[in-house]
């Protein structure tokens, strides 16, 4: 397996990151993971500028966009597979120990896994910890996980596959890696990024191709909504069955079939919509 680190194409067991980098020590990083089909990265665009975004809402200089076109280029090139999880990682690079950043350039690391095709719906579970929609991170897709590590372990001891957070002042907000929508009277609505969610590709896609409206919406929402579906680079779309307790449509419900047929539909067509 080969990776892309700093500027080469590696072999995995010669890629070494250091020790010191603040990505590793601090979580000073940002990152995407963007699907790949047959060596075919979908909405790479977005996804690039989402990482700028990210970059710079942290402070880090936006990286240099074609060095990591040419990455992600290299990676999928040196393993070719029908589905892959592409991961374009950029971190402050090497540094101090404590939060203040060092002199060295920022770290960039493109690497490739292998996927599997979601199931058409799955389980999830709301949890007692709660986004911030004001904090210093709301907005960017950075290293710092842990949170979600945290919340989607109790998910899947729960049998579930997502986690659900709610903000500090009641409103569903997201999942761990993923954006939630919700049908109310047949119509689509999905939190608003004021809520404190990640501006998802999925999730902007979905608003353009469906007219689903952003809504400032109750946690409780789940409770009473007729369908619920999560909106992920590698869910695409997928209905929920099951929200804590309360049982949905085994399958998809109308509304959200019908989403997913305009998502496949719509991607499939274009794939840097």
């Amino acid at each position: 397996m080969k990776v892309w680190l700093d500027g080469a194409l590696r072999d995995l067991e010669s890629a070494r990151v250091s020790a010191l980098d603040h990505g590793l020590t601090v979580g000073d990083g940002v990152f995407e993971t963007v699907r790949a089909t047959d060596g075919k990265p979908f909405a790479l665009t977005r996804h690039l500028d989402r990482l700028t975004r990210s970059a710079r809402g942290l402070g880090l200089p936006g990286p240099d966009l074609d060095e990591v076109r040419r990455a992600c280029a290299a990676v999928l090139g040196a393993h070719p597979v029908p589905l892959g999880r592409l991961r374009i990682t950029y971190t402050g690079g090497h540094g101090p120990l404590g939060s203040d950043r060092g002199e060295h350039p920022p770290t960039l690391v493109v690497a490739l896994g292998e996927a599997a095709r979601r199931p058409d719906s799955t389980a999830a579970v709301t949890v007692p910890f709660t986004r911030n929609e004001r904090g210093a991170l709301t907005g960017l897709k950075t290293t710092s996980y842990a949170e979600n590590v945290v919340a989607l372990a109790r998910a899947r001891a729960e049998g579930a596959s997502e986690a659900l957070f709610g903000n500090t002042v009641g409103q569903l907000c997201e999942g761990t890696g993923s954006n939630v929508f919700v049908v109310l009277d047949g119509e689509i609505h999905t939190p608003p990024l004021a809520s404190g969610c990640l501006a998802g590709v999925t999730r902007a896609l979905v608003l353009d191709w469906t007219g689903a409206r952003e809504s400032d919406l109750p946690l409780d929402v789940l409770d009473r909504a007729e369908e619920v579906f999560l909106t992920s680079t590698l869910r695409d779309v997928q209905a929920v069955h099951r929200v804590d307790g309360r049982a949905l449509p085994g399958t998809a419900g109308p509304v959200t079939a019908k989403t997913m047929r305009i998502f496949d539909e719509r991607s499939g067509d274009d794939l840097d919509p």
